[in-house]
């Protein structure tokens, strides 16, 4: 099968949907399919590679409105390609709407990985061509049955979606080792983590708060953006940066011994920017309890409220820190919560997620 993926970036460029593109293409590879991935180059120059068995076309970024990069050239590629079946990954108007126009593919499936949320005018502006565009294509894949339910948008066509759960290799954070930076930390108090970009809506501005009602607890934020420099601060305004560990970025080779360290994992975000939480999925993985919040989203379909973990609600520090000082004085119930997480992510595996999306890929085209 001819299978063409159509985002705006790709790997080196690291983020979940990024992510996952490379992780879907490279399986679907492997798995004998010719697969292609049209993204734009960081630059105003067009370059096509072969990265792990994947073409991977870069096309020539003329110029970025609202986070979307703008390429003629995207165009240009598009119209040349005739895949069986074209793989969106929403949102990127300016890939959607190309494939709309421009697209030749046989068939087209939509990822519909999040709604558009804080780019207000390209919401409003993009809204009447979004529904055309989703009206259009043969299946939308929806990365849990909360999102259908909770989007606006999704509810106008849940005929055509289809649940697919997003997947990770669990094996790397089953036996990995703690990091010496956790393991200075033992015998301290409850160990925190967080893993995630430094985003406006990760939520850590309420973790941090919540650390003031948890003397005793230590926190490690594995991760960089542009909430970086602020979170630091508030950090210290709060008066618990002694107590917090920025870690920055953490390669993935090392990334499993940071789970392996910590005694609950907390994914505090905020807004429905979190559509699922990958890391959740990595921290069961490792056999760790999860504290995350309602969104309506992913997060909560992950992580089983009383489960595998606890869910609060959003943008509330005394609930965070109610949950984690709950799981700080049962080592017990950490050790319950975390084997139903490890048995849980069978579920979820990156195996389980290409074969689910290769039977739409079938289904559509039958």
């Amino acid at each position: 099968m001819q299978i063409l993926h159509l985002y705006k970036d790709y790997y080196p460029v690291v983020g979940g949907i990024e992510n996952h593109v490379k992780m879907l293409a490279e399986h679907q590879a492997a798995r004998g399919h010719a697969v292609s991935v049209l993204v734009t180059s960081r630059d105003r120059h067009t370059h096509v590679e072969t990265l792990n068995g994947v073409r991977v076309i870069f096309a020539a970024r003329l110029a970025t409105l609202s986070s979307a990069p703008i390429s003629i050239a995207l165009l240009r590629s598009l119209a040349r390609e005739r895949p069986d079946v074209a793989h969106l990954h929403f949102p990127y108007p300016w890939g959607e709407l190309a494939q709309h126009f421009f697209g030749r593919a046989r068939r087209t499936v939509i990822t519909y990985h999040s709604d558009i949320i804080r780019q207000r005018f390209s919401r409003v502006l993009y809204r009447p061509l979004m529904y055309r565009v989703l009206a259009r294509v043969d299946r939308i894949i929806a990365t849990s049955p909360n999102y259908i339910r909770s989007s606006l948008v999704l509810q106008k066509f849940a005929s055509k979606c289809v649940v697919v759960p997003l997947g990770i290799d669990p094996t790397p954070f089953l036996t990995s080792l703690p990091t010496p930076l956790s393991c200075e930390e033992r015998g301290k108090g409850v160990r925190l983590l967080f893993v995630g970009h430094l985003r406006y809506y990760k939520g850590l501005n309420y973790l941090l708060e919540a650390m003031h009602e948890l003397p005793a607890a230590r926190l490690v934020i594995v991760g960089a953006g542009p909430m970086g420099h602020a979170w630091r601060a508030l950090a210290c305004e709060l008066g618990v940066d002694e107590r917090v560990t920025f870690a920055g970025e953490v390669a993935d080779g090392e990334l499993p011994a940071y789970y392996a360290a910590c005694d609950v994992f907390v994914l505090p975000s905020s807004e429905r920017s979190e559509a699922f939480g990958v890391v959740q999925l990595e921290a069961m993985a490792a056999g760790k309890p999860v504290v995350c919040t309602e969104l309506g989203t992913g997060t909560s379909f992950v992580n089983v409220d009383g489960e595998m973990g606890f869910v609060v609600p959003a943008r509330d520090s005394h609930a965070l820190a109610s949950a984690i000082a709950r799981l700080s004085e049962d080592a017990a119930l950490r050790a319950r919560l975390g084997a139903a997480g490890r048995a849980r992510v069978r579920e979820f595996t990156v195996e389980k997620m290409v074969e689910q999306v290769e039977k739409v890929y079938e289904d559509v085209r039958t």
